[in-house]
């Protein structure tokens, strides 16, 4: 089997990326440049039609096969010209779906020599996003970018340049088309059962998003192909589509236009290829669905994707270029804290204090020594979800948590931070609830107790001065005394801790008292 490192010395800055779509296979080359950019020096587009008929028969389609290994066959050839040092090659919905997907993958390997990445909805969503972070100015704005592909479409919703839900959708151009017949024109009760058909889906896969978004950011070729038809339509051809906005009425009006019409009348149409002539209906029906089901006046074009966001990973890793990736935990939580404007010394001395805690209940309470890093940083993270919303933060910072991917932590440890800092505030864990009652009883055991620490030691900085200095516990035989330590009695954060006592003694089956005591006195205790 061939290598699919073709290394050159001069040369070693060239990175090929390929992508293996539903609809098409695309290859771009570029060079890496100063500041993690690049530039493009080639791009091949093979339409294959990988997906054809899988929602049928749950097989990619054998002609279409053949089509995309000759074409892969093509496009490493083009790469090996460039000598690039480093081509990858990712497959998204229809290899990721098609019970011969795996099939496909031992062919190109075998009999082509290169290796097929089977990304995941949730990889192509955090790839694509990744490339509109670095081509828009995303700050102070709540988007929705949509990357619509032959087979899927994954939604993320982010606040700035932090994500909050991805969700990825079954709504794919060719996918609609072959489901709903909208390769030609369509009367008005098929035409409705498409637009119904897609709104059911929107509301299945986005029904847990809390994030209201301002605007659309759509990239994938249903977005380029809309944005170029409508130019056309305003007479402004060949002006750049990186940022160009249509509007919602823009999108209905061509929506309409393309229903009444046959596949070889479509074909005519200004900026609309012929390859895309008889998906193009479906991909602009679910655009226009996205706008009406998030009340969405307007969309912005992205003209670069998933490809953008694949390249900008691996330029992380040139040479020439220092990643961006944290030396540790702490500088991990500290940076996403940061960047998501929470109070750092309010959220730092919460931290303090629920560590304090943890390590004296460690054996009263039967907790993993190794969970203590889990709660500091649910502590710390517990209010970046104020960036999007206050009045319901702690179920924002759960999804914002989740979806962070934080460098440090496992896919699984994420999940229970984002547990124990969503329970910090509001009500307490329960099974209905279902970010809760998909973790394992153990799991759900665990964020009973750190979520309780949380909420108490979030309670002793109500007033948000950081008064309480310490925390001394005593726990025995059903009961603990704490003992808050202060120069001055903490009038608001001893109120505020009794108010969230009751999640504590629930989840450790124990009497909780609360009192006040000086350092000095504090130190008196501490010699008794």
């Amino acid at each position: 089997m061939e290598d699919q490192r073709f290394l050159s010395p001069e040369l070693s800055h060239r990175l090929a990326a390929i992508d293996i779509g539903t609809n098409s296979l695309r290859l771009i080359i570029a060079e890496s440049m100063r500041a993690g950019n690049y530039r493009i020096l080639d791009e091949e587009k093979v339409t294959t039609r990988l997906g054809k008929g899988l929602g049928e028969t749950g097989r990619l389609n054998p002609e279409a096969v053949e089509q995309s290994l000759e074409a892969l066959r093509s496009m490493k050839q083009i790469a090996e010209g460039f000598q690039v040092s480093e081509l990858r090659v990712i497959a998204t919905c229809a290899v990721r779906e098609a019970t011969d997907g795996p099939e496909f993958v031992r062919r190109a390997r075998d009999e082509i020599g290169l290796e097929v990445e089977v990304i995941s909805g949730y990889r192509e969503a955090h790839l694509a996003f990744l490339s509109v972070m670095r081509n828009f100015n995303l700050e102070g704005k709540n988007v929705v970018v949509a990357d619509i592909g032959g087979g899927s479409t994954e939604l993320v919703f982010a606040s700035g340049n932090i994500i909050e839900a991805v969700c990825p959708t079954p709504l794919g151009a060719v996918r609609m088309t072959e489901r709903f017949d909208s390769a030609g024109a369509l009367d008005a009760g098929p035409f409705q059962a498409m637009l119904d058909g897609i709104d059911r889906e929107l509301r299945r896969n986005t029904k847990h998003v809390l994030l209201e978004p301002h605007v659309l950011i759509g990239s994938g070729g249903t977005f380029t192909t809309l944005a170029e038809m409508i130019l056309a339509t305003r007479g402004q051809t060949g002006l750049p589509l990186r940022g160009a906005e249509v509007t919602r009425a823009e999108v209905r009006h061509l929506l309409d236009r393309l229903r009444k019409l046959p596949a070889d009348a479509r074909r005519g149409m200004p900026g609309l290829s012929v390859d895309r002539a008889d998906i193009i209906l479906a991909g602009v029906a679910i655009v226009d669905r996205i706008m009406h089901h998030f009340d969405l006046n307007r969309a912005l074009i992205h003209d670069r994707g998933v490809r953008d966001g694949l390249l900008l990973t691996m330029l992380e890793h040139a040479p020439h270029v220092e990643p961006e990736t944290a030396s540790d935990r702490d500088a991990a939580v500290e940076r996403f804290a940061r960047n998501c404007s929470v109070d750092l010394p309010h959220a730092r001395h919460v931290t303090r204090l629920a560590g304090q805690m943890f390590s004296q209940l460690i054996e009263f309470g039967r907790l993993n020594v190794n969970d203590r890093p889990l709660l500091e940083a649910a502590a710390r993270l517990q209010d970046v979800g104020y960036l999007i919303d206050y009045e319901k933060h702690h179920k924002h910072s759960y999804y914002l948590i989740l979806n962070s991917r934080l460098a440090g932590f496992q896919p699984h440890e994420l999940e229970l931070v984002a547990n124990i800092a969503r329970y910090h505030r509001g009500a307490e864990p329960k099974k209905k609830h279902e970010n809760f009652c998909q973790l394992s009883s153990d799991d759900r055991a665990r964020v009973r107790k750190l979520a309780a620490i949380l909420r108490l030691a979030g309670g002793l900085d109500r007033a948000n001065t950081q008064q309480v200095q310490d925390v001394s516990i005593e726990a025995r035989d059903g009961e603990v005394r704490m003992h808050v330590i202060a120069p001055q009695k903490p009038e608001v954060d001893l109120w505020s801790a009794h108010k969230r006592a009751a999640p504590f003694e629930r989840a450790f089956d124990a009497k909780l008292s609360i009192d006040w005591q000086p350092p000095a006195a504090e130190a008196e205790h501490a010699a008794g």
